[in-house]
């Protein structure tokens, strides 16, 4: 099976589950935690546009930022970073603390991650949704604003910290616009449909 690398440049939508199915997030303060992890290990090599966590799944939305270079933590000059190796360190990371604190040994995700690259803007926008309203298509919530673990009341804040949000609202053209557009009422069909599941 090839597996599609993560092509600077390009929009990708990945996701993972936690291994058997089992929960990647035990309690609140997991899923905090994962986007601190995020953050600190593939916020140089992603601009990240919108994101689900689920109990035994999650879903992120990114593009690939390019020529990413940072200083070299030992000796002269600088390091190129890869964004598929950054993700693996901060699975590995998050992985090996949720191992520590709940006792249990092994992979905590599915391996490899799952990555479908998004190649037009019909696609870019219905991952947005998709990632929104995920929670309430798997019946987590019966409203999609219910559930705190998305990136949805992140954009509407414009919060910058972890999310692109700027970009994001930016490319819906409004606040209102992007507000709007989440009201409509989508079937699971067509949700499904959006990602070709």
């Amino acid at each position: 099976m090839d597996i599609e690398p993560l092509t600077e440049g390009c929009y990708f939508h990945i996701y993972n589950r936690g291994v058997n199915s089992e929960d990647i997030f035990r309690e609140k303060k997991n899923y905090a935690y994962f986007m601190q992890q995020y953050k600190t290990y593939c916020s140089d090599v992603f601009d990240t546009w919108a994101y689900a966590l689920l109990k035994n799944h999650f879903h992120l939305l990114v593009y690939v930022k390019q020529n990413v270079v940072v200083p070299r933590y030992t000796g002269d000059g600088t390091i190129r970073l890869n964004a598929s190796r950054q993700l693996a360190h901060f699975f590995n990371s998050y992985a090996q603390s949720i191992n520590r604190a709940y006792r249990r040994t092994g992979p905590l995700f599915e391996s490899p991650f799952e990555r479908k690259r998004i190649d037009n803007d019909y696609y870019i926008t219905s991952m947005i949704l998709y990632c929104h309203l995920n929670a309430q298509l798997h019946g987590f919530v019966d409203d999609f604003k219910e559930w705190e673990f998305s990136s949805y009341h992140t954009i509407l804040k414009n919060d910058n910290r972890v999310l692109a949000s700027k970009k994001v609202l930016e490319w819906f053209g409004s606040v209102e616009a992007f507000e709007k557009i989440h009201c409509n009422k989508y079937d699971e069909g067509t949700i499904k449909e959006w990602v070709m599941e």
